[in-house]
């Protein structure tokens, strides 16, 4: 068994979608399984849905009429005859979708993003398995959500491992090619979930894991793990190969070729990790696996932004110790904030975090009950692995650093 996942730019358009049978047909997909992530940019595309349907009601048909736009210009490129069975299941998802923003009740945006934002998965499944049908590459379309079961912290759901393993065992058939949805779960009451942005990486890991997969590949729009977002930095290099223990580290400091979440059931069962380019799949990309050195042993940079950086300190010069530690981390929990640096001293404490749940105000406003609060917002958060002194003057020349931590091989800057 071997897990495949091709992200939103591999099936952004029809061309695309025609690549990635290629890709199966030069690789081989026999006992496969296809987890395929939303098309292009429509998790965007529908995130703005939900934001016009809380906000902005004038304009919320225009934006979902975009994403039915999108997704019928692939259609009608993949498939001449429009009277092909994919179009009436692309439909019924999308009068699905109508009638959950018609209908919903629920004044809770997290549970409402979830229950929207998966039909990006859904759609785009539906439209590949259709396609490869169609050209004799006969395949199982599964819905993920009768498979991986979660709580229901919406937007950022845990994994029932124990249940999950459950229904993968019975439901899952080995013996033809099967295609599903990343990203996504449900939860006791059925209800969809979703594991975190970029979660698909993860959903790929948790079947692996349960159906003891040989191996798991997935395919990108880069030659492999590159030392740095060629976004941001120039001159980027290709890692051949990675440790699990470095691929986690980099995972956890932001790298977003890489779920964070994605490397810890893989290492379980040591199932290698490949990462691979669907422009070139016969070259061989990063492996990622157990007991390897990172090849080459060379800086690797990530950059986190929009961050938000708030220094503490006591308003009457008092040290902040275990117990004002335990309340601000209380705090950070109950506000959903994810931290990525902490540093403190005797009377100061200085925490790095992403506010993905728009908490930052509240948050604030507990914090100043007690502390004198210092907050700069939009910076970034740079994290240098195996750094050297020219890596850090690179990060360093033109900016404002506002916040350095240095351990024996990582180093991060917070700064604008």
């Amino acid at each position: 068994m071997q897990v495949f996942k091709f992200g939103g730019a591999s099936v952004k358009d029809a061309e695309g979608v025609k690549n990635m049978a290629s890709v199966l047909q030069k690789t081989g997909y026999k006992n496969t399984l296809i987890v395929v992530s939303a098309m292009g940019k429509t998790t965007n595309a529908l995130e703005l849905v939900i934001k016009n349907y809380f906000d902005n009601k004038t304009e919320l048909q225009s934006s979902l009429q975009e994403v039915i736009k999108y997704h019928n210009e692939i259609l009608l490129t993949l498939f001449e005859d429009d009277s092909h069975q994919v179009y009436t299941k692309v439909t019924s998802f999308f009068d699905e979708l109508k009638s959950i923003l018609k209908s919903n009740k629920s004044p809770d945006y997290n549970f409402v993003y979830d229950q929207i934002i998966g039909f990006g998965e859904l759609i785009s499944t539906t439209i590949v398995s259709e396609y490869l049908n169609s050209i004799g590459i006969s395949n199982n379309w599964i819905d993920v959500r009768n498979q991986i079961k979660t709580d229901n912290y919406y937007r950022r759901a845990h994994v029932n491992w124990s249940i999950t393993q459950e229904h993968i065992s019975k439901q899952f058939n080995t013996q033809i090619l099967n295609i599903t949805q990343g990203f996504l779960g449900s939860d006791a009451n059925n209800f969809t979930t979703t594991l975190g942005r970029e979660g698909s990486d993860y959903t790929a890991a948790i079947y692996a894991y349960c159906l003891n997969a040989n191996s798991v590949t997935i395919w990108k729009d880069v030659p492999g793990v590159l030392n740095a977002d060629p976004r941001y930095f120039e001159n980027a290099q290709l890692l051949n190969k990675i440790s699990y223990r470095e691929a986690i580290e980099l995972a956890f400091y932001g790298a977003s070729v890489i779920h964070p979440k994605t490397l810890q059931p893989l290492q379980a069962k040591e199932i290698p990790l490949y990462v691979k380019s669907f422009l070139h799949p016969e070259a061989p990309g990063t492996r990622i696996g157990k007991n390897i050195t990172l090849d080459p042993m060379i800086p690797c940079f990530i950059v986190k932004k929009n961050q938000v950086l708030i220094s503490l300190s006591s308003l009457d010069f008092s040290y902040i110790v275990e117990e004002n530690i335990s309340e601000i981390f209380n705090l950070l929990h109950l506000h959903k904030m994810k931290v990525d640096v902490i540093q403190n001293s005797a009377i100061s404490f200085s925490v790095c975090i992403d506010d993905n749940y728009n908490n930052l105000e509240k948050l604030l406003l507990h914090l100043k009950a007690k502390f004198k609060v210092t907050c700069h917002e939009n910076v970034s958060l740079y994290t240098i692995r195996h750094y050297n002194q020219s890596a850090i003057n690179q990060i360093e020349t033109g900016k404002t650093v506002l916040l350095k931590q240095l351990t024996q091989e990582t180093v991060q800057i917070v700064g604008y």
